[in-house]
């Protein structure tokens, strides 16, 4: 966290600190330091909202939007294990998110499956995993293709549940 810190002393557009906020956030959330995660995810969301209209961002950080903001504030509120307002989160964030950010659009969805099979929903996250791991494989996305396989040891539990079967037969013939 320290290099984030020192990135957030420098001047930087706005869009860019709302991004280094959320990083941050993340790592806290990660660590389940709820007060620290909830002050930086404010920061991010009013200087992404302060960003907005004030010209071109930096490149590195020129993808950010709402949805990204949506989603990684669900991803930390899933560490926190607020799952509720999570997935209420990442579902928005993904339903808004330009069709032009089809590969975005996957990792979220792989996301979403993720938190889905950590709060036990089995049937949400096997369906949310089969139609990431789908498009990402017509899209070319093999960092999604990642997430979904490295969730196979969770569903590999779940072998009975509808849908799960299915996924896992999918997920090993995505890694021949």
């Amino acid at each position: 966290m320290a290099v984030l810190d020192r990135a957030l002393r420098r001047p930087v557009h706005r869009a860019a600190r709302s991004v280094l906020y959320l990083r941050k956030a993340r790592a806290h959330a990660a660590l389940g330091e709820e007060r620290a995660c909830t002050r930086l995810l404010g920061a991010a969301e009013k200087d992404f909202e302060a960003a907005i209209g004030t010209g071109t961002a930096p490149a590195w950080c020129a993808w950010m939007s709402r949805s990204d903001l949506a989603v990684d504030t669900g991803r930390c509120l899933l560490d926190l294990g607020h799952t509720r307002q999570a997935h209420a989160l990442i579902q928005d964030g993904t339903e808004v998110l330009p069709v032009a950010r089809e590969k975005t659009h996957a990792v979220f969805l792989a996301y979403e499956a993720e938190g889905y099979l950590q709060g036990g929903d089995i049937d949400q996250a096997a369906h949310a995993a089969h139609t990431a791991l789908a498009m990402a494989q017509r899209i070319g996305a093999p960092r999604c293709t990642a997430l979904i396989s490295g969730m196979a040891p969770a569903f590999k539990k779940h072998k009975t549940a509808p849908g799960v079967a299915q996924l896992l037969d999918e997920i090993h013939a995505a890694a021949l």
